[in-house]
């Protein structure tokens, strides 16, 4: 299903000689133009001079492990940001993704450090869990018609503070116990948070994942019906229903998509360091949805990628550790990021108006 229409020219005979007559409608665009409206494109160049800067003022930076850092630090990032874009192209928000992997590694925690289970049933549950608080924020805005933002916020204050309170009632701490030595612990980490070597460098599976689920996310949107479904729903939601897309089903399964990427990220936190911190996870929505702008995602819906979300999320993890790496005052980074942040808006409207200029 395409939302796309094309005008054809008034035309009824073709000149006879001469060249081919066209006008505004029909003239093509230069390709430097078609290639603008692509909304990962500005991202891409930002990250490249990003790379470029820190190539030199980081020479640390130029070293394999460095590199493969920084890719690790982006992954964590990115594998967040790719349903979090995917629900922003959608049109809504979910201010509680950053809580909400917090939320998944305790309760895979607790539930199987508390019954003594094998691992696996706590990861089980802790995917019920995530999947579950996606679909209530997706009910909530489907079927009460409320901003995302408001229902997605109330959300946020109460796996925030369920977090913590629950923690310290089951546990009397503020951190979970480790579960280093319960069964099914080894194979599970192999699976989230393993790492291979690559040319004597020790890579973090997460990166593979990261760009396998970009590559899926991209193939999505651009060859199925559901990737038509999410930008016509983010475009025009009642001219979608109109139409005979499903809003409803769309947006709570990008809601769920987005519960998705917040268990399997935290199980990348449990079973890398074993143990939780209940305080965690605060402010993490907003580097989320901070990378899918940057990325080329409009705040208002119905126009992005999946691979410009891509590129955001290395500028965060290339800042992040490139400021370290300089030996710079980490202090600078949130600036940093905002500066990032506002030139990538500025950027991206002057990519839209100049693709769209006749």
């Amino acid at each position: 299903m395409s939302m796309t229409q094309h005008a054809e020219p008034a035309v009824t005979t073709p000149p006879a000689s001469g060249p081919k007559q066209t006008d505004g409608r029909t003239s093509q665009r230069p390709l430097a133009l078609r290639l603008l409206a692509r909304p990962e494109v500005g991202v891409f160049l930002g990250a490249a001079a990003v790379y470029v800067f820190f190539l030199i003022a980081a020479p640390p930076v130029r070293d394999g492990s460095s590199m493969a850092t920084i890719l690790y630090q982006a992954s964590t990032i990115g594998i967040m940001t790719l349903p979090v874009a995917l629900l922003m192209i959608g049109g809504e928000f979910d201010l509680s993704s950053g809580v909400a992997v917090l939320t998944s590694a305790l309760t895979a925690s607790m539930l199987t450090y508390q019954l003594t289970v094998n691992v696996w049933m706590g990861v089980v549950v802790a995917l019920i869990v995530s999947l579950a608080v996606g679909f209530f924020n997706g009910w909530m805005v489907v079927k009460t018609g409320l901003p995302s933002f408001l229902v997605t916020l109330g959300t946020f204050l109460i796996l925030q503070g369920a977090n913590l309170a629950v923690t310290k009632l089951v546990t009397t701490n503020v951190a979970t116990d480790d579960i280093s030595d319960m069964d099914g612990f080894d194979q599970a980490k192999k699976i989230f948070a393993s790492s291979f070597d690559i040319g004597g460098v020790q890579v973090k599976i997460t990166i593979f994942y990261w760009l396998v689920f970009a590559a899926i996310a991209t193939w999505v949107l651009l060859r199925t019906k559901y990737g038509n479904w999410i930008f016509a729903v983010g475009g025009n939601k009642e001219s979608a229903r109109a139409v005979g897309v499903p809003v409803t089903f769309t947006k709570i399964s990008l809601f769920m998509l987005v519960g998705l990427g917040a268990w399997f990220v935290g199980m990348h936190q449990l079973f890398t360091f074993n143990t939780v911190q209940s305080g965690e996870g605060v402010g993490q929505e907003l580097i989320y949805i901070a990378a899918a702008v940057i990325g080329g995602c409009l705040l208002t819906g119905g126009y992005g990628s999946a691979i410009g979300p891509v590129f955001g999320a290395f500028m965060f993890g290339m800042v992040n550790q490139g400021i370290v790496f300089a030996g710079w005052n980490p202090d600078w980074f949130k600036a940093f990021l905002g500066v990032m942040l506002l030139g990538a808006v500025l950027i991206n409207l002057w990519v839209r108006q100049s693709a769209t200029r006749r």
